[in-house]
This record gives structure tokens, sequence and C-alpha cells, in this order.
């Protein structure tokens, strides 16, 4: 199916909230939005305190930041009722698997309690035409699969951060049954499961990329804790790229497209960990290297794979850079950022190129 790709005269000057907007994900989707001229808000705690990709790009810039906790659902109703949004996007979410164990009660009230707040907020507000819920992969009970899993698969979780996620499916599930129904459809709800991502900009705890870069950076080696895992890896564009198709379809088509929705690489780029460390190696040159991990570390799941013929059938939407791209382009990104360039332009330049490349 030919897909309507993203739509600029559909973007420009749409009132759209990010929730999350702070954290690497939501930095890249403000600068695709602010780029296709849209008025965007943001709702997010404050920004980490260390490098952020909000703050070296200066995401900032231009756009209504607001920092509140979702979890306060009186603060979030007053901010979505005076933003007045059209589009939601809602990324807010305790997003790593490891810190789940550490803070179990966290990680669920932020990303289950914090996704009914936003739901019952948008429910009240009665502004929005379409919400795109960003979940993740890992919302699935996984058997450890050798296929993709698919939107219908059973939900599930092992670990608390996985199990909210799956959680936060169930509970959007049931309010687009109950409030935002094909005989109500003012709001149409949608939920977006991606595959591991990767790009410029990132510096969260236990992701693979950074704590490759990082170590490189100090001339160290990496140190792996599982590098047999098997992970479906895409940049970070190709996702936001689709949450936006997705919302199109939601405001146009209506209810048709209020589903779940998984967005993952093609088969050639689900691969495992040691490759992609052996693949940013290459790219980084002398002193890089790894060696596994000889510590216990918390279950983690050792194959995951995405069947994301949905997407590509319905909505017309296909990966546009491979790996070996994606991980150029990162790879980039971050020694630029090792020797002191202005983040912001050269941010903004790969946002551009991308979206003439996709068109």
């Amino acid at each position: 199916m030919e897909g309507l790709g993203v739509d600029q005269t559909f973007w420009r000057g749409k009132r759209v909230l990010v929730t999350g907007h702070t954290g690497f994900k939501g930095a890249w989707l403000i600068l695709f939005l602010r780029q296709l001229g849209a008025e965007v808000s943001g709702i997010s705690l404050e920004v980490f305190s260390g490098p952020s990709m909000f703050s070296v790009a200066n995401v900032g810039e231009g756009i209504d930041s607001r920092l509140l906790d979702i979890r306060d659902y009186p603060a979030l109703s007053q901010a979505i009722s005076s933003i007045r949004p059209e589009v939601v996007f809602h990324l807010a979410a305790q997003s790593l698997v490891r810190v789940s164990y550490e803070v179990p009660v966290s990680t669920y009230t932020t990303n289950v309690i914090g996704t009914v707040h936003v739901l019952e907020a948008l429910r009240h507000a009665g502004t929005a035409r379409a919400l795109v819920n960003v979940t993740s992969d890992k919302c699935y009970e996984n058997l450890e699969l050798t296929r993709g899993y698919a939107e219908q698969d059973a939900l599930g979780g092992h670990d608390p951060y996985s199990n909210s996620k799956a959680c936060a499916e169930l509970v959007t599930s049931a309010y687009r049954r109950s409030f935002f129904s094909a005989d109500r459809p003012s709001t149409c709800v949608a939920t977006a499961r991606a595959g591991n991502v990767i790009g410029g900009g990132d510096w969260a705890a236990d992701r693979l990329v950074v704590d490759t870069v990082q170590a490189f950076i100090a001339g160290d080696a990496v140190t792996l804790r599982n590098p047999r895992a098997v992970r479906p890896w895409q940049h970070v564009f190709e996702p936001i790229r689709a949450y936006l198709i997705l919302a199109q379809r939601l405001v146009q088509d209506g209810a048709q497209f209020a589903e779940s929705w998984n967005f993952g690489p093609d088969e050639q780029d689900i691969i495992s960990v040691e490759s992609v460390v052996g693949k940013i190696a290459n790219l980084w040159g002398s002193g890089s290297r790894w060696a596994p991990s000889t510590g216990k570390h918390p279950h983690e799941t050792q194959s995951l794979r995405l069947d994301c013929s949905k997407a590509k059938n319905q909505l017309g939407w296909h990966p546009v850079w491979s790996l070996d791209r994606a991980l150029a382009e990162t790879v980039a990104w971050y020694k630029l950022f090792a020797g002191k360039a202005e983040m912001g332009k050269f941010s903004r330049a790969q946002v551009q190129a991308y979206l003439k490349e996709a068109q």
C-alpha cells in the first residue's frame, strides 16, 4: 500500500503536545515537529542534570515547555486544558529495565497511573483529535520465539518495566473502548510499540550505544552484559516518522487506525549485541574494543523480534535507513559532540536530510 508519508501541510500550525519531551526520543520528536511547522508544547520532568539531547541541541527554543510530573493529575489536567492540543504524543515514562528492578513502584505509577492521567485529562479537555501512546516492543509475553511478535500476540512482560508497558497497553485499550470508541470518535487513540532505538544525544544508563561510545571516548573497553542477545535495532528517526504518519491517519481517516502498531527494522537489522558493538568499533576506529561482563545481572530477554507487516501494509511505512547507515549517523553525532561542535545545528540538519530522503 502506498503510504501518505509525513505531510508538512498537515503539521503546519497544528497544536501538538509531547509528554516526556525532555527525554531522548521526545527531544528528537520536537525537532521533527518544529521542522514541520507545528506549534509544540511539552510536559516532562526536569531536564537531566548531565548531558542530554534536549539541552545540548537547544531543543527547547521556540516551544511551550512545562515541567511537571504526570503522576500529579490536577497539575497535568490544568496544563492540558490550557494547551488545548489537537495531537498528543505520550512518551513520558520510566524507560529502563534495570532501573525498574530498583524502583518498581515508581515504574508502575509513572507508566501505568501516569498513562491513566493523560487519558483522563484528554477525555475531559476534549480538544485532541489523535493520541499516539508510545509503549514498547517489550510489552509482549516473551516466549523466546524465533518469529517476530505481532500486534495480536499476548501481552505480558517479565520485569517491572516490560510488564508496566503491557499494563499501559491494556489501560489504553480500555479507555479507547469505554470513552473514545467508534461511536464517539472525537479522539482517536493508538499505541505504538517500537524496537530498540539508537541515535545521537542519548545518555541514559544501560543503553548499548551510549555505554559503547562513552567507553570509546575514554579509551576503555565496553563491557557487555549479554553479548549474544538479539534485538531489533533502528535509528530513532524511524519510529518518530512512524508516529507522525500514524497521527495523521488517526486525524484524517478516523477510528480504523485506532489500534496497536509495531514499528521495527527489516529482518537483516535484527542482530546481536556483539555484532552492533563490532560495527560501532569499526566506525569509531583505533582503541575501540569490548569485553564480556563477569557480574550478575537481572533477567533479560535473549531474543526479541517484531513483525511490522501491519504497519507496512496498512500505513505504508517502511524504514528508510539501514542499521549500517543508522550507526554511521549516530557515531558521527557523538564524534562531533566530543569535538565540542554546535549540536543544535547538526541535529536539525540530520532531521532535514532524513525527511528529504524519506519523501
